[in-house]
């Protein structure tokens, strides 16, 4: 069956852009119980970006500190308990941050007029009813989280996105003065991961010309901004790797990732790495299944002095090996697209395992 796919609502892009955010707001006010909540980065908290928000008398300001785990189905249900108890139904919610700041905002939307835990909604199409409104702003750029339709959380059980047309933002705004300050690792490793998601949306069975056109040219803005003459964090290469994080999303929203991404969500449900970081991790040892791009980002990583630890294998014990690799054993989606339906015949418990220990 052919995707029936859901883009955002509205989109705008500029520098400066993130001043219309009050005037984008003030349309939906008195819907609800007439109040916003703003989730957003700790990171900013008692920063110039604080003094920037249209927060209004009735409306409900939370820093998030996302460090350094990511976002569970704990948290979005004690969020929304919390603010229909003291306050009902908002009017919307404005999420600022990084990925894990914008799929708290998505996944909060969704739960809002959903019962029961987020838990229970890991999945495709598993959400009932279409959340309130909901307004994403990228503060660092690479995740895809800006338009993806999928929020990631990491449950009791496992590492999966609440994932339906409804998880889209209905609006984002991109304003590149905005991630002008991310420190330069994470502005590296949240860039790989656009990087990443492009390289195994090519390079899987669910490829197609419209996922390829998206990954085509977000891939040679990344090779603008991390490897072409000219590279490095700077204004001009703001801009680029904000759109070509978008384009990543989108492509991969019409495809799918892969071998990588399955290895990250191990990783990150079992030991707490982060998204980004642990994709890096991975991706650094997967040249028999991404020849091409591993090449690259190898050389990226020399190009920016990024060195990534080794033999990270041999700390770990058995079980949680085995652990990691039930996790992507499990995420289906991934190994149909890397590998093809006859996946199964073809990967296996133990062979994910040898993955795992090649980190």
């Amino acid at each position: 069956m052919h995707k029936n796919f859901k883009n955002i609502d509205k989109v705008i892009y500029g520098r400066g852009s993130f001043n219309q955010l009050d005037v984008l707001l003030s349309e939906k006010r008195a819907e609800h119980n007439r109040f916003f909540l703003f989730i957003v980065d700790h990171y900013f908290k008692g920063k110039e970006l604080e003094k920037r928000l249209p927060v209004k008398p009735e409306d409900v300001l939370l820093f998030i500190d996302v460090n350094p785990e990511e976002p569970t189905t704990d948290q979005v249900d004690q969020i929304r308990d919390c603010i229909l108890k003291k306050k009902g139904l908002p009017s919307g919610i404005v999420g600022i941050g990084g990925g894990s700041v914008m799929d708290i905002a998505k996944a909060c939307s969704l739960m809002f007029t959903n019962e029961g835990s987020s838990s229970k909604y890991q999945g495709l199409n598993l959400i009932k009813k279409p959340g309130i409104y909901h307004l994403g702003v990228p503060t660092i750029s690479g995740t895809g989280a800006e338009c993806s339709m999928t929020a990631v959380l990491t449950g009791p059980e496992k590492k999966l996105g609440l994932k339906c047309d409804w998880t889209v933002f209905n609006q984002v705004i991109l304003d590149p003065d905005l991630i002008s300050s991310v420190p330069t690792d994470w502005w590296f490793y949240t860039g790989m991961d656009t990087f990443i998601h492009c390289v195994e949306s090519e390079n899987g069975k669910l490829n197609n010309a419209f996922s390829h056109a998206y990954a085509e040219q977000s891939l040679k803005l990344c090779r603008d901004v991390f490897i072409n003459p000219g590279c490095g964090q700077n204004a001009a290469n703001d801009e680029k790797l904000m759109i070509a994080s978008m384009m990543g999303g989108l492509s991969l929203t019409y495809s799918e990732v892969g071998v990588c991404h399955a290895l990250s969500y191990g990783l990150s449900k079992i030991l707490g790495t982060r998204h980004c970081y642990a994709n890096c991790l991975a991706f650094n040892h997967l040249e028999d299944y991404y020849p091409e791009g591993v090449r690259e980002f190898r050389q990226m990583l020399v190009k920016h002095k990024i060195v990534l630890p080794q033999h990270l294998s041999r700390t770990w014990t058995e079980d949680q090996i085995s652990q990691m690799a039930s996790v992507a054993y499990n995420l289906t989606h991934m190994w149909l697209h890397a590998i093809g339906p006859d996946w199964k015949d073809k990967i296996s418990h133990e062979s994910i395992k040898n993955l795992f220990k090649r980190l």
